[in-house]
């Protein structure tokens, strides 16, 4: 594993609750991962595990309540509003829904230059990125005058993933960036993520509940169980001779094309429910 771009220990992240004096609620517990730069670390669970909460954690959208996660070195923890607007420029997300994270009433050009202006790029300087980053995720030019609804879910997905490399990051967060896709579309998409990450060298974290994805474009992958991370270690050990009976529950839920072995996989799965 190459030097850590993200180091995450003991790891622990809590909601608010409402109401006077009552306490938050903890949703991670004491989790530690490690992300090298250029490499992808896919963190896989159901739903309610935990998964985006501590991508949120990582952005500073969520309370880290113990432990830490360094950045480059550099605790961001509990770092200010003001850190955190310094950290936009390595540390980048991409989101489930690429339609609501597209503001609707702007053009694409306008979509993809905000990051570079707001960092104070000149507007001929974030025009030519713009041009390029169209180019580098396989959109033409002249999508820049265009709307995001005149898109497919796809197209929104790459567009949302050029504003997401707008600044050459160090790290992107991708939060089941292709689970609202078809098939056919999350595969491109998919590969698109891959060839990105070989010309630019960034670091993903790639959050879904599908272990396949998951197998498909991740180096290490980390499972989580109820807010814990119960096996973590390199994508083919972990999806090709699991050790947690949580993970082998999971690796035998995944769909495979034949159907008698999909048979025998479903036959085990429920003894391994039943023994449990």
């Amino acid at each position: 594993m190459t030097a850590p771009i993200l180091a995450a220990k003991n790891l622990q992240v809590s909601y608010p609750v409402r109401g006077f004096m009552k306490k938050p609620i903890e949703i991670v517990h004491g989790v530690d991962f490690e992300i090298g730069e250029g490499e992808t670390l896919g963190i896989v669970g159901e739903s309610g595990s935990g998964k985006t909460t501590i991508g949120r954690a990582i952005l500073g959208l969520a309370m880290v309540s113990g432990g830490s996660i360094a950045f480059d070195g550099r605790d961001i923890s509990q770092a200010t509003p003001k850190i955190r607007r310094s950290l936009a420029k390595d540390i980048q997300v991409v989101f489930q829904d690429p339609y609501s994270s597209l503001n609707p009433s702007l053009m694409i050009g306008q979509i993809l230059a905000e990051p570079l202006t707001v960092q104070g790029w000149s507007r001929a300087d974030a025009t030519k990125r713009v041009l390029e980053l169209l180019d580098r995720v396989g959109l033409p030019r002249n999508a820049a005058a265009r709307l995001p609804r005149e898109f497919s879910g796809g197209q929104r997905q790459r567009i949302a993933i050029a504003r997401a490399l707008a600044l050459s990051p160090k790290l992107v967060i991708c939060d089941e960036p292709v689970s609202g896709l078809d098939l056919s579309t999350q595969a491109k998409v998919l590969d698109l993520f891959i060839e990105l990450q070989r010309e630019t060298g960034v670091a993903y974290m790639f959050i879904s509940h599908d272990l396949a994805v998951i197998r498909h474009i991740s180096h290490r992958v980390g499972v989580l169980y109820r807010g814990e991370m119960v096996e973590q270690g390199d994508t083919a050990e972990v999806t090709g001779e699991p050790r947690n009976p949580y993970t082998q529950r999971l690796v035998l839920a995944a769909p495979v094309a034949d159907p008698d072995r999909q048979a025998e996989r479903r036959a085990l799965r429920a003894q391994m429910f039943a023994a449990a």
